[in-house]
């Protein structure tokens, strides 16, 4: 296949643009050995968003500065190494495995809350106001591989944890997550686990390489390695499919 052409910007990021195909330049990115984690692109249109999130990026955002003023633009990232857990290699800890009676998993649950509740723990850095507005229009077109979507436990009626992420085909990928509790945290990630594994999940996407990641079971992949499992998992959940 020809070679897709890339657009860099003075600073060396790849810029995407509305008319690009999101696919091919993963593809080729990957294949001319880019080695910066992160795009850039201007456009805040959900469409765009929603073919970024299918071609395998995560969208994030940034601050840059332009003519002495601070703007908002999308950094599509794809990490150059990328933790996967596949469900038959998952690690529960006994400690934490004691809890799970305490606690309800809800799929799906207060996408508003959790989202805001990971902005205030973590700050705005990447998840600015444009981007969540913008994570919010992609969810109201419920694309079955682009699919922005949360996971809560509740303990007692009250939430206690969350975590948010996209749905593309049979991939799951965790976006960002808090815990207002001792161990809520570490319980929803494992009522997560079998969620996804029991609905049918190729695997958990949990992005950039971090040790308690490892300590759960995931490997860590290069690009290469991890879209070629991506397309694999393409095909969408009968569960997503409206």
């Amino acid at each position: 296949m020809k070679a897709y052409p890339l657009v860099y910007t003075p600073s060396g990021h790849v810029l995407i643009s509305p008319d690009d195909d999101p696919g091919r330049i993963m593809d080729e990115i990957v294949a001319t050995g880019y080695d910066m984690e992160s795009c850039l692109a201007l456009d805040f249109d959900p469409d765009f968003a929603a073919r970024l999130i299918a071609a395998g990026f995560l969208v994030l955002s940034v601050r840059a500065k332009e003519g002495g003023n601070t703007v908002v633009v999308l950094e599509p990232t794809h990490h150059l190494r990328r933790s996967v857990l596949f469900f038959d290699e998952f690690h529960e800890s006994r400690s934490a495995k004691r809890l799970l009676s305490r606690y309800e998993l809800k799929a799906g649950a207060a996408f508003d809350t959790i989202i805001e509740k990971c902005r205030i723990t973590y700050g705005d850095a990447w998840l600015t106001r444009e981007l969540i507005d913008l994570l919010l229009k992609v969810r109201k077109l419920k694309k079955p591989d682009a699919r922005f979507f949360s996971f809560g436990v509740y303990r007692e009626g009250r939430l206690r944890a969350g975590e948010f992420g996209t749905i593309s085909g049979r991939v799951y990928t965790s976006y960002s997550g808090y815990h207002d509790e001792n161990s809520a945290g570490t319980v929803q990630m494992i009522l997560t686990a079998h969620w996804l594994r029991e609905n049918g999940f190729a695997f958990w996407d949990l992005g950039m390489p971090l040790p308690y990641k490892e300590t759960l079971g995931a490997r860590v992949l290069n690009t290469e390695d991890f879209l070629r499992l991506w397309k694999k998992a393409r095909d969408p959940l009968p569960l997503f499919l409206q």
